[in-house]
């Protein structure tokens, strides 16, 4: 048997490994959806993209045997989150990379969804917001317009694409916000079903009826399809969810400062996406209002237990 401290040393690598990982494969998801857009309209995408999830989970559904919502209020809370995280935010970022803008920009923006659930948690869940977080809130805005500022020439394809962004950000802080009020703990193959098959059921109908579904079927579709339901889908979000379980909970946060850095640094070694000086300064305010908001909220919570 490993000595304790070994066998903690390796417990702590592991972890470590499971983070590099997780931010590699979810910074990796803006570049590779913007470049698979390029093959199939967004909806039509997400569309392909949940159809092969579920049929991925529906096996492993049948073999692990979870338990299932308890209740038709559980069940719909389920949903709603669903909807909210596969239907609003990645249908409203798939679409802003359609309408121009960059997978760099995207990323900053919807980052900024620790900080947006700071500073609205008081209100909706309760939750006390101190001067360090409104100060990374402001350094938060700041440093994101700043990137778009410089990255962005703000026609109207990129003004759109931004105003999408935008859309993509407030869903996934209502999610959140919905989630910390109604959510109730579901198995991850439960809840990874219900919220695929929920994409699935609006995505689908939408992309028949706004879209004409044609996909060119070519190896680097192939590939980025393949990324986003294996790499985003599946592994990202089991990590995430192990973490989570293994009390890494008030730490997942500080997993989301490096994922704008890191997409733009993918977005311009898969898709020649050039990031300004402007806009590299711009996102470490960014990232640092997001890191100071984030870190107030974990401190206070470790103060109240």
């Amino acid at each position: 048997m490993l000595p304790a401290n070994a066998s903690t040393q390796h417990a702590s690598q592991k972890t470590f490994a499971a983070k590099m990982v997780f931010v590699l494969l979810w910074s990796g998801g803006f570049p590779i959806a913007k470049l698979a857009v390029g093959y199939a309209p967004p909806l039509t995408l997400l569309a392909l993209r949940y159809g092969c999830t579920v049929c991925l989970l529906i096996p492993l559904f049948i073999i692990t045997k979870p338990a299932l919502p308890k209740d038709p209020i559980a069940w719909a809370h389920a949903s709603v989150v669903g909807f909210l995280v596969q239907v609003i935010y990645f249908g409203m970022s798939y679409l802003a990379f359609k309408a121009g803008a960059s997978a760099g920009v995207v990323a900053v923006i919807v980052s900024l969804q620790p900080v947006l659930v700071a500073a609205l948690a008081p209100r909706l869940v309760g939750e006390r917001v101190g001067g360090r977080q409104w100060l990374g809130l402001a350094l938060g805005l700041i440093g994101a317009t700043g990137v778009i500022i410089a990255r962005s020439s703000l026609s109207v394809n990129s003004a759109s694409g931004l105003f999408l962004a935008i859309g993509a950000l407030i869903g996934m802080t209502a999610a959140l916000l919905y989630e910390k009020r109604f959510g109730v703990g579901q198995h991850p193959v439960t809840a990874n079903l219900i919220q695929y098959s929920i994409g699935l059921v609006f995505c689908a109908p939408l992309a028949l009826l706004l879209e004409d579904a044609h996909v060119e079927w070519t190896g680097t579709f192939m590939f980025a399809l393949g990324y986003l339901v294996i790499g985003n889908s599946l592994i990202a979000i089991t990590l995430l969810l192990a973490l989570v379980r293994a009390g890494q909970a008030s730490k997942i946060a500080s997993l989301f400062f490096f994922i704008p850095p890191v997409a733009a640094v993918l977005s311009s070694l898969l898709l020649k996406e050039v990031m300004p000086p402007l806009a590299w300064g711009a996102m470490a305010f960014a990232v640092a209002g997001v890191a100071l908001a984030t870190w107030s909220t974990s401190n206070a919570k470790l103060r109240k237990t």
